[in-house]
């Protein structure tokens, strides 16, 4: 641990040496950010690839007649009529 302490000691005069107004991402920052905007560009067009192939059309499990409504927790045909 003082090894540490010894090597943060040095970055101090370093620190103080930078003006605080002209510290700037700068080119590297931007390109980072640009590649993540890319590659969110890509898995959003992805995405909705996906979801095209998806079809939202309920087909009734075989037995079942249409029109019927199940209510959670019962068997299909076991509920009392009120």
């Amino acid at each position: 641990m003082g090894g540490m302490n010894a090597s943060m000691a040095n970055l101090v005069p370093l620190a103080e040496q930078l003006d605080k107004n002209k510290v700037t991402p700068g080119v590297l920052g931007f390109l980072v950010v640009a590649a993540m905007g890319v590659a969110l560009w890509f898995l959003l067009k992805n995405m909705n690839k996906q979801f095209g192939k998806v079809n939202f059309t309920e087909e009734p499990e075989p037995g079942e007649e249409r029109g019927t409504e199940r209510t959670p927790g019962t068997q299909s045909g076991s509920a009392k009529p009120a």
